[in-house]
């Protein structure tokens, strides 16, 4: 049954509008434009004096706790959530039986459907920005599932992700709105009267998504589908990641309270979680309720998701290698400053690290002179260990090894060749039983390699390949070769050369690659911006959609319409 609405729903939309409309219209105006702007302070203290305090204050009370969402069908309790830092959050979750889940997520979706394009999208706004004015807690929740240090978890599972979803609900709503919602349509018939029709339009959407979470950014990678979903009329279930709940179970929370409030069924969201080793998200991806589903994780289960999941409109975000050429540089310091930091950020556990180091080996030319490999390779090494030689600063830039598998990746590395940087233990004196580890560089060399090579598969994880290539030339060969068969989430080049930039942007534009050129400031390959980069291009095998373009969300609904004699 779907829930009586508490108050109602013009009143609400109302209110709603006048608080967030001038927000809708500069998402969208951003989108249009790809200038930075963000609603979202990046600063903690931006929150308020006692923001710090009260959001780890309101992490702890959830510890030891119940997560009651009053959701349709729960039939137990599950959870076993450990920091990566190393406490158990001893939090326990409702466990929920699809087959009366499902069904009462749908009993709302005829409401949602009806309230149109502009309604949803502003409810949708209402529910980051609780979720925003909840920053410092939800960064408490994303570092101690994610192995995020705090300032990070803070920024990318806080503001960043609240862009990300904001950018989606922006995209849905441009969409939909492409099509007017009416049509007066006459055809002139020479002398006889015209044909007259009366046309309506309505966006419907697709059924029920199902938003699967991945361990190492919950946030700032589930926010885009299920507000892509939910603003495009879709019901939405988020199966977190087994070791990443919390995060994903507050935004439940929150869009649960917010359709509420505002008329709507609050079973629109919904949470479905785990028991251990059960692995619900092979029999929730197939079942014919599910019409979307978004997931980020291994290529090996987005490619079964993809080939199963056969009634649904799948969205993946997979493994791939991203790669570094190096060809020239005319800030050579700069260049060294930048891929030590992309290298060593969340201990490389993003999806856009760089891995792959391409450097002739005949060296190359720059600023403070010729270098060749070997040099290249020691001052890339002296660099990364130059940052991460204060353990403070290293723990604040590492965080901790997500799961005990990147640990395995890390330390098996260092039997692939010629370690140029080992990777060091650093202790962590807030958090004694974390796994802090810095970076490994292997050398690698390409003239020897078979298709077993080490640098031609993703190692998640802290490790980079510096791999000795003949020429500039075949490391773009070697580049293509990687992004068209493993795919890449991000490129990176460096050169001085207008013909060689030419030739490394053909590569990327011919094989769907984001590309970054001759960084050497504040800004580096492995982040992007909301409103103006795209994350992925949804061209390669690393993701078969980008965050955020129109392909994103216009395949989550279908416009239907009826006509009418006039």
């Amino acid at each position: 049954m779907a829930a009586e609405p508490t108050v109602p729903q013009s009143s609400a939309l109302s209110e709603l509008s006048a608080k967030h409309r001038p927000t809708l219209d500069q998402a969208l105006e951003a989108i249009r434009s790809r200038a930075y702007w963000s609603p979202h302070p990046e600063h903690p203290k931006a929150y308020g004096e006692t923001a710090p305090a009260d959001g780890l204050a309101a992490f702890q009370a959830l510890q030891g706790t119940r997560f009651d969402l009053d959701q349709p069908g729960t039939d137990g309790w599950t959870g076993g959530e450990v920091s990566p830092f190393g406490p158990s959050l001893g939090i326990e979750y409702p466990h929920v039986d699809p087959d009366v889940l499902l069904p009462a997520m749908r009993a709302g979706m005829g409401a949602w459907r009806d309230a149109g394009p502009e309604a949803r999208a502003l409810v949708c706004v209402e529910i980051l920005a609780r979720i925003s004015a909840r920053t410092h807690e939800f960064a408490h929740a994303v570092m101690h599932t994610s192995g995020q240090a705090f300032m990070m978890a803070f920024q990318a599972g806080g503001p960043h992700a609240q862009d990300r979803g904001l950018e989606a609900v922006a995209y849905a709503f441009a969409e939909q709105t492409r099509v007017p919602g009416r049509a007066d349509w006459s055809k002139p018939q020479g002398k006889k009267d015209p044909l007259q029709l009366d046309k309506a339009f309505t966006a419907v959407p697709r059924g029920v998504a199902l938003v699967i979470g991945c361990n190492t950014f919950p946030t700032w990678n589930g926010y885009p589908g299920l507000f892509a979903s939910l603003a495009t009329g879709n019901a939405v279930l988020v199966k977190p990641h087994p070791r990443a709940v919390l995060p994903l179970a507050l935004t439940v929370r929150v869009a649960r309270e917010v359709l509420k409030e505002t008329g709507f069924d609050p079973n629109l969201v919904a949470l479905a979680v785990d028991r251990p080793g059960e692995g619900i998200a092979k029999e929730l991806a197939v079942r014919p309720e599910i019409k979307v589903i978004d997931y980020t994780g291994s290529t090996e289960f987005g490619d079964w998701l993809e080939a199963n999941a056969r009634q649904a409109q799948v969205y993946t975000e997979k493994a791939g290698v991203n790669t570094v050429v190096i060809d020239s540089t005319d800030n050579y310091k700069g260049m060294l400053a930048n891929l030590a930091f992309s290298l060593s950020l969340y201990s490389g556990q993003m999806c856009t690290t760089p891995q792959n180091l391409l450097i002739p080996r005949d060296g190359i030319d720059t600023d403070a002179g010729r270098k060749t490999y070997d040099e290249v390779v020691a001052d890339v090494a002296a660099s990364v260990s130059g940052l991460l030689g204060d353990d403070a600063r290293a723990n604040a830039l590492l965080g901790a090894l997500v799961n005990p598998d990147v640990k395995a990746r890390l330390e098996a590395a260092a039997g692939l060749g010629e370690v140029a940087l080992a990777s060091r233990e650093v202790a962590n004196p807030e958090f004694p039983d974390a796994v802090v580890r810095t970076p490994v560089v292997v050398k690698l060399d390409a003239g020897k390699a078979d298709d077993s090579a080490p640098y031609l598969s993703e190692c998640f994880g802290p490790v980079s390949f510096a791999v000795a290539v003949d020429s500039t030339s075949d490391a773009l060969d070697l580049l293509r070769r990687t992004v068209r068969e493993k795919g890449a989430m991000t490129v990176g080049a460096y050169t001085t050369s207008a013909d060689t930039e030419r030739a490394v942007e053909e590569v990327c534009l011919e094989e769907s690659a984001q590309l970054s050129l001759n960084l050497t400031g504040g800004v580096y390959v492995n982040q992007t911006a909301a409103f103006s980069d795209f994350h992925g291009s949804g061209g390669n095998p690393a993701a078969n959609a980008a965050l955020c373009d129109g392909a994103f969300v216009a395949n989550r609904f279908r416009m239907v319409e009826v006509r009418r004699q006039a």
